[in-house]
């Protein structure tokens, strides 16, 4: 990947800032196209342009700093926080097509392959101190993000935290995409009354449901973002910091046990959130040299 940015005005676009701002505007098309169908769907629009603005911001004023530091945090707020926002974004977008949860065919497909429904079987292996070190796997993915950021920042490049972000980006927008392909509302909401077995467990199983009761929604089910950005997470390591890789291994192959087990999501879910990872990681760079194109071709035509 180059640092290659076009150039609007003042503002200068690198790859990640163009994948983030056209997703804002996707999604402000789509509701104002689909407007009957959107629940205040003017307001989401609103909320787009703020963001969008909110971020050029933020990233001038990461180019401005003149600290490592400050540099660094600012560029990583925005577009953490962005990414964050756009999962929130595609809520109200979720029902467009189908205009329905689509779980039946799940839980067919899934008693079809395993001849039981997983998330349910599971219920027979429940333990506290299971279900404390999958949620500690769940939870600790938010933190990891940045964290892992700053490593690869710091002990190799911002050429090599961009490749990172935009690899990331692209894969979170893809989950972003299917939530309206195929809506799933996840076992939570569709097959809630059917478990009979709590999740008990001690200060990560905490932080595991206040995650679930404040951050998650209806939806948001497949691919499982969960497994397919820790996916990305956990190759781009291999990539730029082998000790990182071997660190998170244990904690990435339990983080995908634990979006079923845990309840958030079907083994579907999951298995496709992997190989959307994948999937990304073969096109992102693609997309890149795509980029790099069109800002060469801005720049010539500048000059």
């Amino acid at each position: 990947m180059t640092n290659k940015q076009l150039s609007i005005g003042s503002i200068k676009l690198k790859a990640t800032d163009g994948l983030i701002l056209c997703t804002l505007l996707f999604f402000s098309l789509l509701a104002l196209i689909f407007f009957q169908r959107v629940e205040h769907w003017w307001l989401l629009i609103i909320k787009n342009i703020v963001v969008g603005i909110a971020y050029i911001l933020f990233n001038r004023f990461s180019e401005k700093a003149t600290k490592k530091f400050w540099k660094f945090f600012l560029r990583v707020a925005a577009v953490t926080l962005t990414y964050a926002y756009l999962f929130g974004a595609v809520d109200k977008l979720q029902l467009l097509i189908h205009g329905r949860w689509m779980d039946d065919y799940v839980l067919d497909f899934e008693q079809w392959i395993f001849n039981v429904q997983p998330t349910l079987w599971l219920e027979d292996y429940i333990s506290k101190p299971l279900t404390e070190w999958l949620m500690f796997s769940y939870v600790i993915y938010v933190p990891m993000y940045p964290i892992l950021c700053g490593i690869i920042y710091y002990l190799r490049d911002e050429l090599a935290m961009e490749d990172y972000f935009f690899t990331l980006g692209f894969t979170n927008i893809l989950c972003d995409i299917g939530f309206i392909l195929f809506p799933v509302a996840s076992p939570m909401y569709y097959i809630k009354q059917l478990y009979s077995v709590p999740l008990d467990g001690w200060a990560w199983t905490y932080l595991g449901e206040c995650m679930r009761k404040y951050l998650h929604f209806a939806g948001g089910s497949i691919p499982s973002p969960h497994t397919a950005a820790a996916t990305i997470m956990w190759l781009m390591a291999y990539r730029y910091h082998r000790p990182s890789f071997w660190v998170l291994t244990p904690i990435i192959l339990s983080l995908y046990v634990s979006t079923f087990y845990c309840r958030y999501h079907y083994v579907t879910d999951a298995v496709v959130g992997i190989i959307v990872a994948f999937l990304a990681l073969c096109v992102a760079p693609l997309l890149m040299k795509f980029w790099d194109k069109i800002a060469e071709n801005n720049s010539t035509a500048t000059f």
